[in-house]
């Protein structure tokens, strides 16, 4: 089946937005926006939301960074959120290599996307580090959000406290603005797979970090509630020497929202440095 676009821009905006459902075969559909500049070049930025997320709030961090870097960018919504088709449940204890070693591919290739940069927060940043391995030379360069390769303390302390405030102080009816019906089927389903000992149990990411050989840039907040510093030290030892650390003061788990200049600053000085720089027009 053909893609649906469904074109918007804004008069003067040098960034062309169209949203798209994109078919990737078994009855599949993912819905995706992308950004795109009038001379199009370099890789492709590539965002993956974190575990409630979708498209509408990653906010205008795309763009903006789209905008900055002169690169075009793709924002897409997994299986089982947003715009998307649903997702089997209950989640496969390998549900994160699925992600990132099937669905994100095939997504690309409808696309015909090549080369890219993955940019990926929390959730989305597991699953960047697994395609980030997957697809090789394709990934140009990675940089992840608060990823987690395992479940801490404080992992499972944040999740409990998420629990007790999807309904007390309603996190429930912010997130059916952007999920609908499907609302507490998508949290429930993020809850249990993550509180599963067994899902604790299986998650190994050494295999998928060691075969990563683009730059890579692991950020996370000082203040993170879902994450111990040693989420990031682990992935960047587990990767090598082109990987680095970035701690940042006074910031939790969404360092994007929550510091958005400093996160796009700190994107930009990356990708000049790693990325040619005749494929962009880094600000």
């Amino acid at each position: 089946m053909p893609l649906s676009p469904t074109p918007s821009q804004q008069s003067g905006d040098p960034v062309k937005v169209s949203d798209v459902s994109v078919p990737l075969g078994d009855e599949v559909r993912v819905q995706a926006r992308r950004m795109s500049h009038e001379k199009r070049s370099g890789p492709v930025l590539v965002f993956l939301h974190e575990s409630l997320g979708n498209i509408a709030l990653w906010k205008q961090f795309p763009r903006r960074l789209a905008e900055a870097t002169g690169l075009d960018a793709l924002v897409y919504e997994r299986r089982g959120y947003g715009a998307s088709t649903d997702e089997p449940l209950p989640r496969p204890y390998d549900y994160l290599e699925q992600e990132g070693t099937v669905w994100l591919p095939r997504l690309l290739d409808e696309l015909e996307i090549d080369k890219v940069i993955l940019v990926g927060h929390s959730d989305g940043g597991s699953i960047a580090l697994i395609a980030a391995a997957a697809l090789g030379p394709r990934v140009q360069g990675l940089v992840t959000m608060a990823a987690h390769t395992w479940a801490d303390h404080l992992t499972l302390a944040g999740i409990r406290d998420m629990q007790r405030r999807y309904l007390e102080q309603g996190v429930r009816q912010k997130l059916l603005r952007h999920h609908g019906d499907r609302t507490d089927t998508l949290f429930n389903a993020w809850l249990e797979v993550w509180l599963d000992d067994g899902f604790q149990r299986s998650l190994n990411f050494a295999p998928w970090l060691d075969a990563i050989q683009c730059p890579a840039m692991i950020i996370q907040g000082a203040d993170d509630e879902y994450g111990v510093p040693e989420q990031v030290t682990r992935i960047v030892e587990g990767i090598g020497n082109h990987a680095v650390p970035v701690f940042m003061a006074e910031t939790g788990h969404s360092p994007h929202l929550q510091q958005a200049d400093r996160v796009l600053s700190l994107i930009c000085d990356f990708l000049r440095i790693n990325i040619d720089q005749k494929s962009a027009s880094f600000c």
